[in-house]
């Protein structure tokens, strides 16, 4: 299969074209700067400049563009471009998709959301059909799910990835706990009675390759492992396997002075099923916290 892949150098982008290159399938990635070779190719979301000629002939786009949720900091102006980046970048291929020939348009556009689209659902599970919550990340999702409309009015299979938390210690949510588990001065965040919906990096790649075959499967997806697990579940889970205490709470103040308005997102609880994927036939090889936890240690 020929991919055409943007976000290709982030921290789920890096994974997946691993991934993609050792199945066989040939991966071109979008780049701001100058193409180094034929693999690449240049784009300008911001501006919303990409060249048609380089998404025809691609049998699939998947997009994962995005400044990094948990990178820093959040003030006003991080808020903007985390926005920003992911609604341009969206719209962009939407619009250079449905303006190409339909014989020389890709079968399929898998565009990366979030599982923040729900919300603080509390204790209340939520599936592929609930609405879009209330809050900073479900205002983005919103907007970032709705720039893919050309593609999908142009007749594009668009599958849009709800992404969760996906587990590698050397990314996402969990490479930030390390060192302070390491050092015994970790702990739940707040109450810890937040859900948290996780998935392994594996099961996260697997998905993604799962969905990009499967011509009948359209509109979101939750990309998440099937349990949930409370903060205070995932801390204690994470103690065990690193042999550490997890004795000391994290202050929900305490947050917010170090992430700004990050922390409400790290203290909302959405307890998420992955009811698409299931019933498609999907089958998770870490469907336990433990399974999924020790995979993302080990890698």
């Amino acid at each position: 299969m020929r991919i055409l892949l943007a976000g290709a150098s982030g921290f789920l982008g890096t994974r997946l074209v691993e991934r993609l290159a050792a199945d066989g399938h040939q991966v071109t990635r979008l780049v701001r700067r100058p193409p180094r070779d034929q693999r690449e190719r240049q784009w300008d979301p911001a501006a919303g400049q990409l060249d048609p000629a380089a998404i025809a002939g691609s049998d699939a786009v998947v997009n994962l563009a995005g400044a990094g949720v948990g990178d820093r900091r959040w003030n006003e102006g991080y808020r903007r471009l985390i926005r920003t980046s992911r609604v341009d970048s969206t719209g962009t291929l939407a619009t250079a998709i449905a303006g190409l020939p339909e014989a020389d348009r890709p079968r399929a556009l898998l565009n990366s959301s979030a599982v923040g689209w729900y919300g603080n659902t509390g204790d209340r599970t939520v599936e592929e059909d609930a609405p879009a919550g209330e809050g900073f990340l479900a205002d983005v999702c919103r907007v970032w799910e709705a720039a893919t409309r050309p593609a999908e009015d142009a007749g594009v299979r668009v599958v849009r990835l709800r992404i969760g938390l996906p587990l590698h210690r050397d990314g996402g949510m969990l490479k930030p706990q390390l060192l302070p588990m390491r050092l015994g001065i970790s702990g739940p965040l707040g109450g810890g009675r937040q859900w948290w919906p996780w998935i392994s990096m594996a099961d996260w790649l697997r998905a993604v390759l799962f969905l990009l075959d499967r011509d009948d499967i359209a509109g979101p997806v939750n990309v998440v492992g099937p349990e949930s697990s409370t903060n205070a579940e995932f801390t204690r889970e994470l103690a065990r396997q690193m042999h550490r205490p997890a004795i000391m709470p994290i202050p929900a103040l305490a947050l917010k002075v170090a992430l700004g308005g990050f922390a409400h997102e790290a203290l909302t609880s959405t307890r998420v099923l992955p009811t698409a994927l299931t019933r498609a036939g999907f089958t998770h090889h870490h469907p336990t916290l433990p399974a999924a936890l020790q995979a993302a240690l080990a890698a």
